[in-house]
């Protein structure tokens, strides 16, 4: 009898050497470019081997957005101030928040460049929901991350809590995400004297904090 604890750490193993491998190519080359085929032979498997664990490269693509985005997130939440935030107010862990996004751009460029591939190839490919689930899961669990931003700020009042939760969180996740991804592809205005992308995007972060914030 095979050893299924074993079967299921080797299937991990190729699971993540696909995953790596794939987004390594999706973000170099953009999504569109990339087969299938391509993936398999770059990892030293068979076509057929990558097929047994991702049907269609819709579901390849949404595996890849989700595995690397619960990454960063992870890694986010490990270098938090303070363990479960629990000495900071909700102004301090929503400036945590919006620094967070600058810290995707000061480390994670990569990322948001295939960011950018990815939302241009679901658009394009008109990608069924439920293909799209693992990466909405992905993106209801930072919301439920921001949650503790609002229960901290009904309590203590150092956020305005007059717009509503799901408005507050949608509006600064987009802002902030398009300014750090903007930056990152190189889609800006250059002056001639040059510029600071972190000082700009140290300016957005105090504009949303003052919009905000109540003391």
């Amino acid at each position: 009898m095979r050893n299924k604890e074993k079967d299921a750490a080797q299937m991990a193993i190729k699971r993540g050497d696909f995953l790596a491998k794939a987004y390594e190519l999706f973000t170099k080359k953009n999504i569109e470019s990339v087969t299938m085929i391509e993936v398999a032979r770059e990892c030293g498997y068979g076509t057929i081997t990558l097929y047994r664990y991702f049907k269609t490269k819709p579901q390849l693509v949404v595996a890849v957005g989700a595995w690397i985005w619960e990454q960063a997130i992870r890694e986010n939440w490990d270098h938090r101030p303070d363990r479960d935030f629990e000495g900071m107010t909700g102004a301090e862990i929503f400036e945590y928040y919006l620094e967070s996004f600058i810290g995707l751009y000061r480390n994670h460029r990569d990322l948001l460049r295939f960011n950018q591939f990815f939302n241009i190839y679901i658009q394009s490919e008109r990608i069924d929901p439920e293909v799209l689930k693992p990466y909405r899961d992905m993106i209801e669990g930072l919301r439920r991350n921001f949650h503790m931003v609002y229960e901290r700020a009904e309590q203590d009042h150092t956020i305005r809590t007059d717009e509503s939760e799901e408005e507050m969180f949608s509006t600064t996740l987009h802002l902030m995400l398009a300014a750090v991804t903007r930056y990152a592809i190189g889609l800006v205005y250059i002056p001639e004297s040059g510029f600071d992308a972190e000082k700009e995007l140290e300016k957005l972060k105090e504009a949303m904090l003052l919009r905000y914030k109540t003391v």
